[in-house]
């Protein structure tokens, strides 16, 4: 059961949300204030190119229960993400948008199910308000092709909304785009997972930052997750893998030009087909390895010498040297 005493943290990653800012912060108060819990609002200004900064400081100069971390540049929302969990200090972690398609309302229903016994429980945008072609389709690929390979079932994975205790994320770190991951991360570290329905608006004001593009960075971003999942002390495999698959593709490639060059009246030097196939295959399989090789060299980079994956301008009502 959760502890009465238990605070929040509520982050809120912030790209060009100008629009949106103060009813979200008035319906977050509104919610949040009647749970009878400390907590706290972390807005992470990634970058905004309109008056969100501005507005972000009225915000935080008005209550001190809103604290403001301002990036220098966009660093995208993983970033914005793992500077929300450096930043929390809360026992209990809500990430959420800030475009107002997810509902604070739901925020008392998440702990209750934390309540529980859960260490997280993820938001399910069971009627999602999104376009059928662009937006839900993919996502309904994609969340498919996650639970299965990770072995994590989820419905939606890309639902921001979730809650999480702190003692399962704090030692986790994200790179690159890997924060729709976070429940896989979670689970492997032991965190009892699940999930939600939760409700769901149409975007009012302002325009999605996502695209189709994200179609081809989820299995890219997957194939990662997996092989640091089940390979990271044991690379081995994978390397060794491929490897034995290209010799047992060289040695068929030999078979077939042998068969030509005794049976079928062509010389090797008339059939280039066999070595323009082994020559494609192996640049295939070296590119993925070298992929996940920089995968690994960048973790160990930024693990090795503690560099976060953003650069802070400045913070608003937080203790490290902020206004």
């Amino acid at each position: 059961m959760t502890d009465a005493a238990e605070t929040l943290s509520i982050v809120v990653p912030v790209y060009d949300e100008e629009q949106n800012l103060a009813t979200l912060t008035r319906k977050l108060l509104d919610t949040l204030q009647d749970l009878g819990r400390d907590f706290e609002i972390i807005f992470i200004n990634d970058g905004s190119t309109d008056g969100s900064a501005d507005l972000l400081d009225e915000l935080a100069a008005g209550d001190a229960r809103i604290r403001v971390v301002h990036f220098k540049r966009n660093f995208g929302q993983t970033s914005a993400m793992m500077a929300g969990l450096d930043y929390a200090s809360g026992d209990i972690i809500i990430p959420i948008d800030a475009d107002l398609q997810n509902d604070p309302a739901d925020i008392p229903r998440l702990l209750e199910r934390l309540d529980e016994g859960f260490d997280l429980v993820s938001g399910w945008r069971k009627d999602r308000k999104d376009d059928a072609l662009s937006r839900n389709l993919p996502s309904w690929i994609a969340n498919r092709i996650i639970s299965r390979i990770s072995g994590v079932r989820l419905h939606d994975y890309g639902c921001t909304l979730k809650a999480y205790r702190r003692s399962i994320v704090e030692d986790i770190r994200l790179y690159g785009e890997m924060h729709r991951f976070l429940p896989v991360y979670a689970s492997w570290s032991g965190a009892r997972t699940t999930e939600l329905p939760v409700k769901h608006h149409a975007r009012k004001a302002g325009r999605s930052k996502y695209g189709l593009k994200r179609v081809v960075k989820v299995p890219l971003d997957l194939l990662v997750v997996k092989f640091l999942g089940d390979y990271s002390q044991k690379p081995i495999y994978v390397f060794g893998g491929f490897g034995m698959l290209n010799h047992a593709l060289a040695l068929l490639t030999f078979v077939v030009m042998l068969y030509f060059k005794f049976w079928g009246g062509k010389s090797f030097i008339e059939t280039p087909l066999p070595t323009l196939a082994a020559l494609f295959i192996l640049m295939g399989f070296m590119s993925m390895l070298l992929g996940l090789i920089a995968e690994l060299v960048v973790r160990t980079y930024h693990e090795s010498q503690d560099k976060p994956t953003y650069i802070v301008g400045r913070t608003v009502n937080l203790d490290d040297g902020g206004d």
